[in-house]
């Protein structure tokens, strides 16, 4: 591959403006692909098969008009002082339902005074005006309505807020986020190569991958269904890794600049090296977040693949783009030559040539750095044990979304358990006295604990089946609704024996159980299945027994130690307020999966781009100490500022407002800063250090027996340095 890529390298220089403008054009057609076809995102994160989606099928079939429109609930709370009975709030809310009337979208309204949806001390109640289209396709014109008449019941000094199905806030595609990441990420660059423009090449060629990326996603969007988060996710990840691969190619090229290089050699050497790293590394994560596809929930899968995608674009950009970048500006990205140092400097200098104070520091004291990171890694990792999974619901919306003061408003009316209330389907087709049987089953599902009320058994046509609407205490992520819900199931059993009555508990609240349920059971299988991958990736890539192990046992404590931040600020509420979380609850149920397929092929690529100098230096010098010093000195700059830019990518999105994306965001920075710091640059050169030369031991047949990858692309640069010596001896 080393080969090619030299080639590629070498054409991208020659040919650079073709090049850039090629790119160019594939972003201006995507861009005029999105603005003709349009975006079309499937925000449903259900999975096919699950108890309550079961229930959902059973329901809409035996209650085919149960599924009305899409409905709007306007939410009033009475003057202090006064009820919804007195009767000049009355009037109020009457005189403001008589307004709802004037859009011909509106299909019926159920008064609160005829529904008897008010509150028990008479001062919260609601309206549920419900729309003749789904609610998906309730147009914004008449949310635009709605929204003026509540304001004009909030003139008259009636507190009105708005809930129900229709959805007011929508997830906001690019902004803040992508900008702070890459401003800050360009201050880390500036640092890194001392030099503008050297800064400026990673972030223009990020920014063109992740154009292009997230172009064929949004097209993507009107034939597969996408969630508006797997854009995110792409974002984040592709332009954190975008702007990763371009700086290892142009250090790569600089360093090479600076011992004599020409510019066109230059650049077809660090595109076959450097190059052959990013590829391998690019192809990792890409592999990494396809397995995604592997649990077989399809909300996961699609951000999986959205995100491989991105990466596989930004990866193309990285060993194409800026080749031809640098071949256009020249000897301008060349390093400033180093100033001259006095005599006793420059004997320290010359004396400390391959190591540097950190890696000095490491290989000094290994023992007692492997039991600090063992310990820290525990202390981190402890939350893990009371981990809960959930889907965010409205409750941990801010407190200025329009979704969370209805939550509030009519917690405070009717309590929690009205914001998540669970659907019982009754079959009774088997029942010799139905509607005998249905009422007995009512009663009992009234006596099972933390039941606020339960509503009267609603026949279908044929009488066989029944809903029954059950009302919890407790809010839809408390973990004592999960219970009630397993107890409703359970209850099944008995009731099915003698009321010859299945139960089938459906809605949001046991669709999002199941679905926490059915990823809880997956984690393992995926985690083996990453584990075992990883293994026999790092046997081949670094031909040994001890590295691979080492590495994977480091990505575990990762996984572990990310997760247990994740449950100690999202779910226990610590540092919420410094971190601008709304509000503490359950951790997205699929975060520890997400976790694992992004993190891990992250992980494996400081794993390389670190350990695979060391590799390189021990076959030239079978020194183990001198491997890691000079790995550190030369390779820890370059995975330093990458993880620093990734770290800096993720956690910008801490500033997006849907509280999906800022929980991934803060979760993968502090992974990539455990990973990066903790466990690649301290604890992997400490554990190396105690393995000596033992660490690249491999028995001669398996040796024999595994294929040859030259991540680094030596092959080619001993090819090159051999058709130099012969050159000079001919001559």
């Amino acid at each position: 591959m080393a080969k090619y890529l030299y080639k590629l390298g070498e054409w991208a220089s020659q040919k650079s403006r073709q090049v850039l403008f090629g790119w160019i054009a594939i972003l201006i057609v995507a861009a005029i692909g999105v603005g003709s076809v349009g975006i079309t995102f499937n925000d449903d994160m259900s999975i096919p098969g699950t108890k309550a989606e079961k229930a959902m099928d059973v329901m809409n079939k035996e209650f085919p008009h149960g599924e009305s429109g899409g409905q709007i609930k306007l939410i009033f709370k009475a003057p202090e002082g006064q009820t919804l009975e007195s009767s000049s709030t009355h009037q109020k809310i009457q005189d403001t339902l008589d307004l709802v009337l004037n859009d011909k979208a509106v299909e019926s309204i159920a008064n609160p005074y005829q529904a008897g949806t008010i509150s028990k001390n008479k001062e919260i109640g609601y309206a549920t005006i419900t729309y003749k289209v789904s609610a998906d396709k309730v147009t914004d014109a008449s949310k635009d309505k709605i929204k003026g008449i509540a304001k004009i019941a909030e003139k008259n000094g009636v507190q009105t807020e708005i809930g129900g199905t229709v959805a007011f806030s929508h997830v906001k595609i690019g902004g803040t986020s992508e900008l702070v990441g890459i401003v800050i990420a360009f201050g880390i660059l500036v640092f890194t190569f001392a030099s503008f423009l050297a800064a400026g090449l990673p972030i223009i060629t990020a920014i063109i991958g992740l154009g292009i990326g997230a172009m064929g996603i949004l097209i993507s969007s009107n034939f597969f269904s996408v969630q508006a988060t797997s854009l995110s996710l792409a974002s984040m990840i592709g332009l954190a890794v975008g702007i990763d691969y371009a700086l290892f190619i142009i250090s790569r090229h600089r360093q090479q600049l600076a011992q004599g290089l020409s510019v066109r050699e230059s650049i077809a050497r660090a595109t076959a090296t450097a190059g052959s790293a990013v590829v391998f590394a690019g192809l990792t994560v890409i592999v990494a977040l396809c397995g995604l596809s592997v649990v077989g929930i399809p909300f996961l899968t699609s951000m999986g693949l959205s995100a491989a995608f991105t990466v596989l674009i930004v990866m193309l950009v990285s060993i194409t783009l800026v080749p031809a970048l640098l071949g256009m500006f020249g000897h301008r990205l060349s390093p400033k030559p180093k100033k001259q140092v006095d005599s006793k400097k420059s004997l320290v200098v010359k004396k400390n040539k391959d190591s540097n104070k950190w890696g000095r520091f490491v290989t000094r004291y290994p023992v007692q750095i492997v039991l600090v990171c063992l310990i820290v890694t525990g202390i981190i990792s402890s939350p893990v044990l009371h981990m809960e999974l959930g889907l965010p619901d409205n409750g941990m919306k801010s407190k200025e979304t329009i979704e969370r003061r209805a939550y509030d408003s009519m917690a405070e009316g009717f309590g929690d358990g009205i914001n998540g209330p669970l659907v019982v389907v009754l079959d009774g087709s088997k029942s010799p006295n139905t509607q005998v049987s249905f009422t007995k089953v009512a009663k009992e599902l009234s006596d099972l604990p933390n039941v606020s009320s339960v509503s009267p058994p609603t026949p279908n046509q044929s009488g066989k089946f029944a809903m029954v609407t059950v009302l919890p205490k407790t809010g839809p992520n408390d973990s004592k609704t999960k219970d009630l819900v397993n107890d409703i199931r359970e209850k099944e059993i008995n009731v099915n024996k003698y009321e010859k009555v299945k139960l089938m508990v459906t809605g949001s609240t046991a669709v999002n159980i199941d679905i926490s349920d059915k990823l809880s059971e997956a984690l393992p299988q995926f985690a083996a299945l990453i584990v075992i991958f990883a293994l026999l990736l790092l046997l081949v890539v670094f031909r040994s027994i001890l590295v691979p192990i080492k590495a994977v046992l480091g990505f575990l404590m990762t996984l572990i130690a990310t997760l247990g931040f994740s449950v100690f600020v999202l779910q226990d509420g610590h540092f919420i307020n410094f971190f601008g979380i709304p509000e503490a609850g359950p951790l997205l149920n699929f975060m520890p999966v997400l976790t694992i397929g992004i993190l891990f092929g992250l992980a494996m690529d400081y794993e390389v781009f670190l350990v695979s100098r060391m590799r390189e230096d021990f076959t030239h010098l079978r020194d183990a100490n001198k491997s890691i010093l000079s790995s550190l000195k030369h390779s820890g700059p370059v995975v330093t500022a990458a993880g620093l830019i990734m770290i800096s990518v993720f956690a910008s999105f801490i500033f997006a407002e849907d509280s999906t994306i800022k929980a991934t965001g803060l979760s993968m920075a502090f992974g990539v800063l455990f990973d990066a710091f903790v466990v690649r640059m301290t604890l992997v050169p400490a554990v190396m250090t105690l393995l000596g030369k033992s660490a690249w031991y491999l028995p001669k047949w398996l040796d024999k027996s595994l294929p040859t990858i030259d991540v680094e692309g030596e092959s080619i640069t001993n090819h090159i340095e051999d058709n130099i010596d012969k050159k000079v001896r001919k001559y």
